[in-house]
């Protein structure tokens, strides 16, 4: 009777594992699933930007449905967060999560760490480079800039794969350092003056979300990552000198940005290391909600706010708390319970986030945009009356650039930094 038991037991391994590779046929046995799907849901939401919830809002005021869809799918002015302020620390986050596999499958092959060191040097130089070129498309020259998503992990890649050599202990040393550290300087750059040219600065004194007390150094504008980008983005060459960042966004947010690649790392070894699924998931959700907490305290004691826009400590550690939490749901559903086949348009697009990214941020969706206008009509979008044109437009647009991945998915088509 065990033999009999044991073979079924065999007989339906076996076909959990023909039915995950039916389902996931472009993909290597040793991926972890939940990760591409949770990467998935991520670009999709930038993706999603196309369909434009804030223009259906906007057609029809006092709709709170469509005022909820369009708050979740922009940036919060500057304290706490939307759904779409999580795009950023999720897509960084997962860079930590799977590095522990990519250079353990790089060693594995024979490679050096000198090797793995000169690739992260080479990966991080690539990143910085597409997401400046991905920023100058419709400027008039190169546009350097280095607060999107891509130079930001770029800037920090290669500390993190140096980083990974190390002892967890030294990760947690790395992280505190990092984030006290970057709380200091700040604190330490002095407030704007009596005579401080507000204007000059691109925001105004009595702006509604300026904070008050200890916090008012982490202001839009007047802190110290702004100081060091009027002069560190100066020294490049541009059509005019730059003064502001229209939304607060700085350089030197990478460094508290490395932060929530170091938490990554965290989930990444846990993920990696031989450890019952019930146990990730415990240290999943105790991570998440210990984050979380931190950064609340912090926010609510005053001693540093919840900003996504200039990284804060407080938001690396509630954000990597979230990210935990993600990751937590996602790895328990997809691989623990093996329930895939719904996510599968979301396994899609994580596989090759990369080309993703580059549609949603490049030339191709107005290509495409446009091409349906010619061949459908000027006035295809009008469908549902006017109010919903951005939607029936998006929806389309968003459905052709799947099906884009998806011909790349089939065969096995990945973009790899």
């Amino acid at each position: 009777m065990t033999s009999a038991v044991q073979n079924r037991a065999e007989h339906k391994t076996e076909k959990q594992t023909a039915r995950d590779a039916a389902l996931n046929p472009a993909l290597p046995a040793q991926r972890i699933a939940s990760v591409d799907v949770y990467r998935g849901l991520v670009m999709l939401l930038m993706m999603g930007e196309v369909l434009s919830f804030e223009s259906v809002s906007d057609a029809l005021p006092g709709n709170p449905f469509w005022h909820f869809l369009a708050f979740h799918q922009s940036h919060v002015p500057w304290t706490w967060l939307s759904l779409h302020d999580m795009i950023q620390p999720s897509f960084t986050f997962l860079v930590g999560v799977v590095l522990p596999f990519s250079v353990a499958g790089r060693k594995a092959k024979g490679a050096s760490s000198g090797t793995v060191v000169w690739r992260a040097v080479k990966r991080s130089l690539i990143l910085i480079l597409l997401g400046i070129f991905l920023r100058s498309m419709h400027a008039k020259q190169t546009y350097f800039t280095f607060e999107d998503t891509l130079t930001q992990i770029g800037l920090g890649y290669t500390f993190l794969v140096l980083l990974s050599f190390y002892a967890k202990r030294v990760w947690i040393i790395a992280l505190a350092v990092l984030l006290a550290g970057y709380w200091l300087l700040f604190l330490l750059y002095p407030l704007p003056g009596a005579g401080f040219d507000y204007a000059a600065a691109g925001v105004v004194p009595g702006w509604e979300h300026n904070l008050s007390g200890m916090a008012a150094h982490w202001n839009k504008n007047t802190n110290l990552a702004w100081a060091f980008d009027r002069w560190f983005l100066n020294l490049f060459p541009r059509e005019k000198p730059f003064l502001y960042n229209g939304g607060g966004y700085a350089t030197l947010s990478f460094l508290p940005t490395l932060g929530t690649m170091i938490i990554g790392l965290f989930a990444g070894d846990a993920l990696k290391a031989s450890k019952a699924p019930a146990e990730r998931i415990k240290f999943f959700v105790a991570m998440g909600l210990a984050f979380m907490v931190a950064g609340v305290l912090l926010h609510i004691a005053g001693i540093n706010p919840i900003v996504k826009r200039i990284w804060t400590p407080a938001w690396t550690l509630f954000s990597g708390g979230i990210c935990f939490l993600f990751l937590a749901f996602f790895y328990n559903v997809v691989d623990v319970a093996g329930k895939k086949k719904w996510a599968f348009p979301l396994l899609v697009i994580g596989a090759n986030s990369i080309a993703a990214y580059a549609i949603a941020d490049g030339g191709m969706r107005a290509l495409i945009s446009s091409s349906l206008h010619i061949h459908l009509g000027q006035t295809y979008d009008q469908l549902f009356g006017a109010a919903y044109a951005t939607l029936v437009n998006g929806a389309l647009v968003l459905f052709l650039e799947w099906l884009i991945l998806y011909w790349m998915y089939k065969r096995k088509i990945f973009i790899r930094i």
